[in-house]
């Protein structure tokens, strides 16, 4: 696809990646998917980067970042290369998103939500699919216009590496989808796959969550004459409410200098890594290095579960 992907070099080693979103502070769910992306990458004896998701403006909570960071390094991560952040790469994104419009591959599309839902055929898990309205010229009542990628009626099939085999037909589930929104901003689809193709990441390792945008990060990939990256989707962590641990939580499974040890450990155990009971109180770096030595990426729980904290 012409030369803004030339730079990248195929590359045997693992390259793994944490991205988390500067929303708040580190807690339980966010651990889990830092520690399983780390020990993947670092047991392999790859690299690990790290990426601040900073992408959409309203929703970072300044100083959450630096925050985060800090703690990973008093918990005993270590990272290869600087830290990179969404928000300084949207001339990137751009340069993508204009190589897709010369191939003919995305539209701009001026549907309103509420069009969209009177026309759409049917409901989706994650909202009314896109009918294709505007793919032959923008038909809806808005001014501004989102940009959409043409999505065949196609069934991207893949082996997630701890959930196993995988398939969804864009088309039919999905639809058209958004990689630049009408307020201006880039999508995450877009922006995840772009930055990943850039950093050469070989293997994305993020929480269940995210299991059904990984087709259409997949077919994007396939777009830009990319060979997607391994995927590994680890088990949600559940509080006593039945609802998925996240910031939403307040300190429930929030993890600090004080209590990291006990959450490591927990996070090692919610894993599937059955470490000793005498290392709940061990340091970050002894039980990370525990878990370099004894990773076991066939233990890892395909179904997800909950967390009690004491």
């Amino acid at each position: 696809m012409d030369n803004l992907l030339k730079s990248l070099k195929p590359t045997n080693r693992v390259v793994g990646r944490f991205a988390p979103s500067p929303t708040g502070p580190l807690h339980f769910g966010t651990l889990l998917a830092a520690l399983g992306s780390y020990l993947l990458a670092k047991c392999s004896g790859g690299h690990w980067f790290l990426r601040i998701e900073d992408l959409d403006p309203p929703r970072v909570i300044p100083g959450s970042a630096d925050a985060m960071l800090i703690l990973l390094g008093q918990l005993g991560f270590e990272w290869d290369g600087e830290v990179a952040y969404q928000s300084n790469r949207y001339e990137r994104y751009q340069q993508i998103l204009e190589q897709l419009r010369s191939h003919g591959q995305v539209f701009d599309c001026s549907c309103t939500r509420r069009e969209i839902l009177a026309s759409a055929p049917h409901p989706g898990e994650e909202g009314p699919i896109y009918p294709g309205t505007c793919r032959g010229g923008a038909r809806g009542s808005r001014p501004e216009c989102a940009v959409r990628l043409r999505v065949p009626d196609k069934t991207i099939q893949y082996c997630d590496r701890i959930l196993g085999e995988q398939q969804q037909n864009l088309g039919k589930e999905i639809g058209d989808f958004v990689l630049h929104r009408v307020d201006g901003l880039f999508a995450y689809q877009l922006a995840v796959v772009v930055d990943d193709i850039d950093a050469g990441i070989t293997q994305v390792v993020r929480g269940a969550d995210l299991l059904s945008s990984t087709p259409r990060q997949i077919y994007l990939y396939q777009c830009l004459g990319v060979v997607s990256p391994d995927y590994f989707h680890l088990p949600l962590a559940f509080g006593y409410n039945g609802k998925k641990l996240s910031k939403r939580n307040g300190d429930i499974g929030l993890v600090t200098v004080e209590n990291g040890s006990n959450m490591l450990w927990r996070a090692l155990e919610f894993l599937g890594q059955s470490p000793p009971e005498e290392l709940f109180n061990a340091t970050p770096s002894k039980l990370l290095c525990w878990g370099l030595e004894n990773f076991q990426v066939a233990t890892i729980p395909t179904k997800n579960r909950q967390v009690k904290f004491k």
